[in-house]
């Protein structure tokens, strides 16, 4: 995963009170994340995105997933880095929660050693 994909998946996905998975497949393409409870999927965009052949292939995939019924939602590497509470707000928005809605956060569990006598 890219520093922004696992910034998505670390500080936000982990807690979304659905199952969300990683580089799944839908047909000959692989997303992100992928979400089925709320039929989305998230796109994180690096810079080659922005290519006029990346937007036509981006936009033939984003075609194909929504004619199965998934929302895309594409957001740029630079957004997610500068702006991550839109973007979380914005993923919260589009599935119809709000931050109370999202799973606490966990402790890692600490090995503590045995002292042996």
């Amino acid at each position: 995963m890219t520093p922004e994909e696992k910034h998505l998946w670390y500080d936000f996905l982990e807690r979304f009170p659905a199952p969300v998975k990683r580089q799944f497949v839908i047909g000959n393409f692989i997303v992100d994340f992928f979400c089925q409870k709320y039929m989305f999927v998230i796109e994180v965009d690096g810079r080659q995105h922005k290519t006029p052949e990346m937007k036509a292939s981006d936009a033939e995939r984003d075609k194909y997933l929504s004619d199965l019924g998934f929302q895309v939602l594409r957001y740029p590497n630079e957004t997610i880095r500068n702006e991550f509470n839109f973007v979380t707000n914005d993923i919260l928005r589009k599935a119809g929660l709000g931050f109370d809605d999202l799973k606490p956060i966990r402790k890692k569990k600490r090995r503590v050693p045995e002292i042996v006598e």
